[in-house]
């Protein structure tokens, strides 16, 4: 059931509470007479009105454009959950404890408001048109954590706070479940992570200060400012050589180029680069140039690193479920960062799997801007609390696979895993989601019949939609 703010429910959209707010106003100003004091009093009326509005207009965004707090997400005891490569064995009270912790450490991303204007634009928001921006900026943001900390990296923060209460309940099916609930109390993400801070500090964990510099930095990078080098800004910016402008629609298959660009341009991590296939094929020819080679043992330079980001598109008008198995093991891998992609009309950023749902962060929440040049700016606004799923058949069939490389040998045990997925002897589609090719892209572009993209099983008039100019580039809003 939907969780919608009282004064939002009373005034009904911003319009309604602009004409409230200038209706006390206007009363406001009804006697000439008051007394300097009354004056002062109402200036101060007037900063908590203006508080309150700004709270109300918070509470309507996230509702219209798609985030509704949800008081329980149940995950079965009984089933192995995968986290980004990461397995989780929910009956075991540890590892329900690692699972919070690394679902809470993974960086979110979501609409944000009142942030310096897009460059030739009034827009301060990117409330109903950024959340694909946003999503895969959520994924740049694992890839740079596994980059520059490594896989095991977890928010030293999240070791003590509880962001969500785990409650066993019993079931009417054989399996026990869990419920992580959202007390009644509690609202929203950053108001969580204030009380129950201050309820745990006994379980607080040494800050290693490197690390802890450089979790900062990557959300200084990915800030709404026009300085950051992977913020909304510069993503828009580098949309427009793309045909996009502030405010339009972005597709999982736009984005993973922009991503490539903005690792291109920018002087903050020099030695990590994005590699976007072509026509479901992954070149290997392609990536090892990227890669570069390896670095002489005994050095303790890592060399190149690359992000390989694979759009595909599982079906038709709806996701072909022959696909589940092939997404799940896709999941599985420790080199697996997740998928760009979401449901209809809604993006989302994939992170995970129980059984047949799909563990993601949902960017549909408008928050405050957050000024990150300061030296301690907060961080909860960054992560998440709220574990949600979704059946797996429900998942848009435009997505984009996101998988990392910090060398050549990883690299080649990732084209292992990879093979051993597309062609798994249990795996129900005729064709494979994408194919992995020896040489480079441009040794097969002269050839005929090699450049060809292999497509999932459908109709002749699902084909012809799909051969549509951009059929797989319009936003899930």
């Amino acid at each position: 059931m939907n969780s919608v703010s009282p004064g939002t429910s009373q005034y009904g959209s911003p319009e309604a509470l602009r004409r409230a707010m200038g209706h006390r106003n206007l009363s406001g100003h009804a006697d000439q007479n008051r007394t300097g004091s009354e004056a002062a009093a109402r200036d101060g009326d007037t900063d908590e009105v203006e508080k309150i509005k700004s709270k109300l207009l918070t509470a309507w965004h996230s509702v219209k454009y798609g985030w509704a707090v949800k008081t329980k997400t149940s995950f079965s005891t009984s089933s192995p959950l995968y986290l980004l490569g990461q397995h989780y064995d929910l009956s075991f009270h540890d590892d329900i404890e690692r699972f919070q912790k690394d679902f809470i450490s993974r960086v979110w991303m979501t609409y944000r408001k009142d942030f310096p204007a897009l460059e030739g634009t009034v827009f301060t928001t990117d409330c109903g048109w950024g959340c694909m921006i946003r999503s895969a900026q959520m994924l740049l943001a694992q890839g740079l954590l596994v980059h520059l900390l490594s896989r095991g990296w977890f928010w030293p923060d999240a070791s003590y706070i509880h962001l969500v209460d785990v409650e066993p309940i019993r079931s009417s099916s054989p399996s026990n479940t869990l419920l992580f609930s959202v007390p009644s109390s509690t609202k929203y993400p950053q108001e969580r992570a204030h009380s129950t801070r201050n309820a745990l500090p006994h379980r607080r964990c040494v800050h290693d200060p490197h690390q802890e510099q450089m979790h900062r930095d990557i959300l200084r990078w990915l800030s709404d400012h026009p300085e950051a080098p992977f913020g909304l800004h510069h993503m828009v910016h580098f949309g427009g050589s793309l045909g996009k402008k502030a405010g339009d629609w972005y597709g999982p298959s736009i984005v993973a180029h922009i991503l490539r660009k903005a690792l291109e341009k920018n002087s903050k991590v020099p030695e990590l680069s994005v590699y976007v296939s072509q026509d479901c094929t992954v070149y290997r020819g392609d990536v090892e140039h990227l890669l570069g080679e390896d670095p002489p043992s005994g050095t303790s330079s890592v060399g190149k690193a690359v992000i390989i980001l694979v759009p595909v598109r599982l079906g038709g008008e709806t996701f072909n479920p022959v696909y589940k198995h092939c997404v799940k093991e896709f999941l599985q891998m420790p080199s697996c960062l997740g998928i760009i992609g979401g449901k209809p009309k809604h993006s989302l950023y994939f992170i995970g799997f129980q059984d047949s749902y799909l563990l993601y962060l949902d960017p549909h929440y408008c928050q405050p801007y957050v000024d990150t040049s300061k030296e301690d700016f907060p961080l909860e606004s960054f992560h998440c609390n709220h574990p949600r799923k979704m059946p797996i058949t429900r998942m848009d069939p435009s997505c984009t696979f996101a998988f990392y490389a910090r060398h050549r040998k990883e690299f080649d045990l990732l084209c292992n895993h990879l093979a051993k997925a597309l062609n798994s002897t249990s795996a129900e589609e005729k064709y494979p989601v994408f194919s992995i090719s020896a040489g480079k892209a441009q040794e097969y572009s002269g050839a005929e019949g090699m450049h060809y993209a292999p497509h999932p099983p459908q109709s002749r008039t699902a084909r012809r939609k799909m051969m549509r100019p951009n059929s797989d580039e319009f936003e899930f809003l």
